[in-house]
């Protein structure tokens, strides 16, 4: 990811206001964001984010700003201030906002674009073996912080059997019970969103990594396009919002940090502790996604350096 805007960036004051507060958006709203000021709405207002959904737009439709040390989800604006200096407090939800021309407005909240950063991690070429060692660090990582039980869907059979069928590259058995699992679960981002999100993310990313255009790639194509089709009217905005970004390669600093750590550029152990921190259940349940993406993205990458290995 590139570096993010930690220091104020001072900016002329429109006359009767405070000059806008300086943020770095993720490259998956420069669609937004670069474009017209369109009307929205604020869903959901907390200490360290608030949500945008704009109105009558494609996806992204949902804007998340953030303070510094919050979750950095790929749909962000990541704010200079921090949780403690209180930078929402006087946001509301339900309030009107506009989101583009570069801004984001809306009551208690001006804030322009200075910087940008890459929702795609770079992994670089992963060979299989390397895989296999990453994919058993990750799992050693996740025992050792209580793994993902944790998880909203804990004991409910779908979310494995999914696991199952994406290393096994089924692809409709994987839609069968990816189908089962969107929007299932309480919050602004369901339970089975979560995985589906880490799912997504992993197997293109890790598989990319591992054999450009090939199985997992093929997988993560077609099964984002399922679960992406009618995520608008299944689950929540934001969820619907992040699992597009997921299709498309975007994941938050929290999973890239997993996945840079699977293709091993960082320790396991760390990255695995910030994901499962994440919100109630959603650093579990992503986690649980991740590890499916990324035994899937083995499995089929496996498969196909021995495919190209058998003479003709």
């Amino acid at each position: 990811m590139t570096a993010l805007v930690r220091d104020p960036i001072t900016l002329a004051p429109r006359p009767g206001h405070r000059p806008p507060a300086a943020g770095a958006a993720s490259l998956a709203l420069r669609p937004v964001l670069d474009a017209a000021r369109r009307p929205a709405r604020v869903i959901a207002a907390f200490p360290s984010a608030v949500y945008l959904e704009l109105r009558g737009a494609a996806e992204p439709r949902v804007v998340a700003a953030v303070t510094s040390d919050a979750v950095r989800l790929p749909n962000a604006v990541v704010m200079v201030a921090t949780r403690r200096e209180r930078p929402f407090r006087r946001v509301r939800e339900g309030a009107d906002a506009w989101v583009g021309d570069g801004r984001i407005d809306t009551e208690g909240l001006e804030a322009r674009v200075r910087r940008w950063w890459d929702p795609s991690p770079a992994l670089g070429a992963v060979a299989p073996g390397a895989l296999a060692h990453g994919v058993r660090a990750l799992e050693a990582a996740l025992r050792e912080a209580g793994g993902t039980a944790r998880g909203g869907l804990a004991g409910h059979p779908d979310p494995d059997l999914l696991a199952d069928r994406c290393a096994a590259g089924d692809l409709v058995g994987a839609v069968e019970c990816a189908e089962r699992i969107v929007g299932l679960g309480p919050g602004l981002t369901p339970s089975g969103d979560d995985i589906l999100a880490g799912l997504l993310v992993a197997l293109r990313l890790v598989g990319g990594a591992c054999d450009p255009g090939g199985r997992a790639e093929w997988l993560a194509g077609w099964l984002g396009a399922a679960v992406t089709a009618d995520a608008g009217t299944r689950t929540t905005a934001l969820a619907a919002t992040l699992l597009h970004c997921a299709a498309s390669g975007g994941a938050g600093a929290e999973v890239a940090a997993v996945l840079r750590a699977v293709a091993g550029h960082e320790p396991a152990a760390p990255a695995v502790r910030r994901l499962l921190a994440a919100g109630h259940t959603s650093g579990a349940d992503l986690a649980a996604g991740v590890h499916a993406g990324c035994r899937a993205a083995l499995a089929l990458c496996a498969t196909g350096d021995r495919a190209r290995r058998v003479p003709a």
